[in-house]
């Protein structure tokens, strides 16, 4: 079986399944967290605003909102005993479908809330996993969202065949395999089918991402750049500004899932590959980072991270963390970045400036503005080509090398004189052999 037949097969899998905990329809629900010791409220009420905008993407409306300051999340439940209660009743006359947890649920405190509590709930995993499982386009995206959809089941498959025991009103009383309910026998062969899935998935993964390091081999001459940075942060925008892509733009949280590449023009004309993320999140789930592997293979394989940073935002520092903490999580953090101040539309231009000495080396842009784009591409050059200014005396017989310094530099000033030519020209510093001998100290 050839590649192409082998994910068509997989493809034809995935549209067969349905991943059940994003089936179930609900529209309207409540939203909660605990606020740790050192947390502030606000830090909270942010992270908040941050699931409802994830639960909008997945097309629920948050009906309310609700906190309780705890130490550590209670092992059985997460929340306390009298909290959920109470919250149970908020549910009920809000007529919300469900509760969202801004945490991930660990099997036994997912199930104890429903079967205790009677509350449907669902935790921020599965929000972000619902809106991966909507935005997937091509066919590595679906594997790779198929694969982070099977390995957050796996450990909730009893939970899941829990509801189905009920409803038959199966017997579970006694220790033979004759008298356990329908669901703890499935939930045995589901486990086997679900791991040998993710073996099959986990093998069509490795094939991109073979077929992407040939890819990469093919293009060793050209430097390759990636745009990373939080979600919504303007990536896709700057994106399509630096190479005319027209890839899809929203304002919606993980608006796009594939990784996108495209030619980079450099004025020098030294050729470069510039290629867009998937955006990072906070408390992103580790299996959905692993996931993506393939994807996130093109920052750790960058010769240079552009991190775009929405300064509109408040809490731009947090996220400019959070960022990095993914990055260094894929061993990529010692790969050279240009942190690129956007939507500088939207704030004043003195806290511009003042941000822009904050963030050291920072380039201030607006993409939808098409602001501060030339001054980017030109720090782009200095980081990934070591470019510099040089200015240059050189002799009328030396037309081959001005000619080629025009191919391989930009020139800025040009001037022919009675003893010379004298040129400024941007050139790498790779070249910089080549004019050596005629550079004229400044």
């Amino acid at each position: 079986m050839n590649n192409e037949e082998y994910w068509d097969e997989l493809e034809l899998e995935q549209e067969e399944e349905s991943w059940e905990e994003l089936q179930r329809g609900e529209k309207t629900a409540l939203i909660a967290a605990l606020i740790p010791p050192r947390e502030s409220e606000e830090d909270t009420q942010a992270s908040l605003n941050e699931l409802e905008r994830l639960a909008d993407t997945a097309g629920i409306a948050i009906l309310g909102r609700y906190t309780q300051r705890r130490a550590h999340p209670e092992r059985s439940t997460y929340f306390g005993k009298g909290f959920l209660e109470d919250l149970g009743i908020k549910i009920s006359q809000a007529q919300a479908d469900i509760l969202i947890v801004n945490d991930e649920l660990t099997p036994v405190q997912g199930r104890n809330i429903e079967d205790t509590f009677q509350i449907k709930v669902i935790d921020r995993t599965e929000v972000i996993l619902d809106i991966f499982h909507n935005h997937a386009r091509s066919k590595e995206a679906k594997l790779q969202v198929k694969l982070a959809e099977l390995q957050y089941q796996l450990p909730r498959l009893r939970r899941i065949w829990a509801h189905y025991d009920q409803e038959r009103g199966s017997m579970r009383a006694g220790g033979g395999a004759a008298s356990r309910g329908t669901g703890e026998k499935q939930i045995e062969i589901d486990k086997r089918l679900i791991r040998q899935k993710i073996r099959k998935i986990n093998r069509a993964i490795d094939q991109i991402s073979a077929q992407k390091e040939t890819q990469r081999k093919q293009r060793e001459n050209s430097k390759k750049i990636c745009i990373v940075g939080y979600t919504n942060a303007g990536k896709s925008t700057l994106f399509n500004r630096l190479t005319d892509a027209g890839v899809l733009v929203e304002d919606r949280l993980f608006a796009t899932l594939d990784s996108t590449s495209r030619q980079l023009k450099l004025s020098t004309g030294a050729p470069a590959v510039l290629s867009d993320t998937v955006g990072f999140i906070s408390n992103l789930p580790h299996h959905l980072v692993a996931s993506f592997r393939a994807t996130l293979m093109e920052a750790v394989d960058a010769d240079l991270l552009l991190h775009i940073v929405d300064i509109s935002d408040e809490r731009h520092e947090y996220y400019v963390n959070e960022v990095n903490d993914v990055l260094g999580s894929i061993g990529a953090m010692d790969i050279p970045q240009i942190i690129v101040l956007n939507k500088t539309d939207l704030v004043d231009s003195s806290l511009t400036k003042i941000l822009s000495k904050y963030y050291e080396d920072a380039v201030a842009i607006s993409a939808v503005k098409n602001k501060g784009i030339e001054e980017l591409l030109q720090k782009i050059e200095e980081v990934l080509m070591e470019n510099r200014l040089y200015h240059l005396h050189l002799p009328y017989t030396q037309n081959a090398l001005i000619s080629r310094l025009h191919e391989i530099g930009k020139i800025t000033q040009e001037d022919y004189k009675e003893d010379g030519i004298y040129l400024s020209v941007i050139l790498g510093i790779s070249d910089r052999y080549l004019i050596q001998e005629y550079i004229v100290p400044k």
